[in-house]
């Protein structure tokens, strides 16, 4: 789309992402909402959706001189009730216009009126004191001079006279001073107050998001059905950390799952998938007094409702949080008698797997053009810390369901942020398994080659826990190898999936991943060697074969 010139109020044609130009109206975003870094953008709410977005300039059209080329490429069913939205808004518009110049014309009229009765009135006045002025003429001749003088000089109010004498020219403001206001065009004055009724938009601090598209800087907000003041009530259980690249970290004060003071919300929770997280994290759920349908393929959950079906999960339930393995389990529980069907304008669905930033924005696509509001939410941890309560959640896309969630993830986790758009949370958990899984080869690396240099394991594992590397995950990992203990706690495969993904991401913006590379490699072996359902530190079998 070419660059065109566009003011606040206009309405436009946006491209988002992968679907097609739709119509939207720029509008003024949430006040906490920052504007991204680098080309000009706009902030637009698209109508016959719940979807707001930052979109760059050059991806926006004016709506009427485009209108009959986009109804032509465009026949959907959702695309044509945008475009009716469209028009009912400019129907209310035209019509609160016409109200208001109505008014103002019959106002007019009155103070017409009332003008001439001053001055018949005041003609009668000036002819009476005609001759009696005459009369002092002369003798107020010097006196009006004196207060003619004093009169000019007063009949300024203090700010006009203070206006005058300030050095600061009119017109252009200041240079630290640009940029901080978008100037409205004509239609907005006299329509944004009325017509934003329309089509039953709120501005809201809730921020979803979707699309990861890179060419996209944006943030969608999907509409929520609470007032301000419930986000005012969640902010105070919150610490918001604004980071230097712009981006805004929301990460829980403290582990409410640990003390017991969590108030579970009254939201019918539903969870798919019970493996190894997905377990501990409804045991915590259901221990913290929320109430939770589970399905999943085998197994089912003590406490927990059973649902068939993944669809009727989602049916039945508030908010459906989904944990499953990799990518294609992702998508394949939205399938038949899965999630998709299950969805209706309202549901709220979160995926916590651990999946690659255009899976997620798939589904978060899928989701959000049905009507749902969409949450990507995978936790970094294991088995135990899933069990306990301790996880720590990756959040981003839709921020009001991010804090709908709030009971919800202080049940099953010690801290979360919020990440942003749709596919953030992704790429930040890929890196964070990316560095996990490289620090496991090596630990196994290195006591493989004490073992060889006559070194004492044990030894190697004393000394790296009196120094900086000193961890829980260290002295784990590495009781499991000199125990020969592998029982699962994080799969090796699901390790090795992330690594390859985690590779993937940084051939995708052309950055260098080798020492992950060599580590995905030692995996792949020690999954050749039947190690894929041992626990990741099974690597160090792949270095004793």
């Amino acid at each position: 789309m070419a660059t065109v010139s566009l003011r606040l109020g206009d309405l436009v044609w946006g491209k988002l992402g992968r679907y097609p130009p739709w119509p939207g109206k720029i509008v003024n975003p949430p006040k906490d909402l920052k504007k991204p870094r680098g080309k000009k953008c706009f902030f637009v709410k698209f109508f016959g959706t719940e979807d707001h977005a930052w979109i760059k300039v050059e991806q926006l059209k004016p709506y009427h001189p485009h209108k009959e080329e986009m109804i032509k490429i465009n026949k959907g069913k959702r695309f044509q009730q945008a475009v009716d939205a469209v028009e009912e808004f400019l129907k209310k518009a035209k019509s609160k216009d016409q109200s208001s110049h109505n008014s103002a014309e019959e106002k007019n009229r009155r103070n017409s009126s009332e003008e001439r009765s001053k001055q018949n009135s005041g003609d009668e006045k000036r002819k009476a004191g005609l001759s009696e002025g005459k009369v002092r003429k002369n003798m107020g001749e010097g006196k009006k001079r004196v207060s003619s003088a004093s009169a000019e000089r007063g009949s300024k109010s203090p700010l006009k006279r203070a206006q005058e004498q300030s050095p600061r020219k009119r017109g252009r403001p200041p240079k630290d001073e640009k940029d901080l206001t978008i100037p409205e065009s004509s239609t907005v004055k006299g329509m944004v107050a009325g017509t934003m009724a329309g089509f039953k938009w709120q501005p809201s601090v809730s921020e979803p998001v979707k699309d990861g598209d890179p060419h996209f800087h944006h943030f969608l907000l999907s509409q929520t059905e609470k007032p301000a003041v419930c986000y005012q009530a969640i902010t105070k259980k919150l610490k918001v950390c604004e980071e230097e690249t712009g981006s805004t970290s929301i990460q829980a004060a403290d582990s409410t799952a640990v003390n017991g003071s969590i108030t579970p919300t009254d939201k019918k929770i539903g969870f798919l998938g019970l493996g190894l997280m997905g377990s501990g994290i409804v045991s915590n759920l259901l221990k913290m007094g929320h109430t939770v349908t589970v399905w999943n393929r085998t197994a089912e959950k003590e406490g927990a409702r059973l649902g068939r079906t993944p669809a009727e999960v989602v049916s039945t339930c508030d908010i459906t949080f989904a944990c499953v393995s990799d990518p294609k389990a992702a998508k394949d529980v939205l399938g038949p008698s899965g999630v998709l069907q299950g969805i209706r304008p309202g549901k709220c669905y979160v995926d916590m797997s651990t999946v690659d930033a255009d899976t997620v924005t798939e589904l978060a696509q899928v989701i959000v053009s049905r009507g749902g509001r969409f949450l990507e939410a995978p936790v970094s941890g294991n088995q135990q810390l899933s069990n306990d309560g301790m996880l720590v959640i990756l959040a981003a896309g839709d921020r009001g369901l991010y804090e709908d969630c709030s009971s919800c993830f202080q049940a099953m986790g010690k801290t979360s942020f919020f990440l942003g758009e749709v596919g953030n949370a992704a790429k930040m958990m890929l890196i964070v398994n990316m560095v996990q899984g490289s620090f496991m080869a090596t630990i196994a690396e290195g006591l493989t080659l004490a073992q060889v240099t006559g070194q004492s394991q044990q030894t190697l594992l004393d000394i790296l826990n009196q120094g900086q590397l000193a961890s829980i995950f260290l002295d784990q990992k590495c009781q499991n190898i000199l125990q020969g203990n592998f029982k699962p706690d994080f799969y090796l495969k699901y390790i090795q999936k992330d690594l390859r993904l985690a590779i993937a991401l940084g051939d995708s913006v052309n950055h260098p991943t080798p020492m992950a590379a060599a580590a995905n490699e030692v995996y792949k072996r020690a999954k050749a060697l039947d190690q894929s359902d041992n626990d990741m530190s099974a690597v160090y079998r792949a270095y004793i074969h």
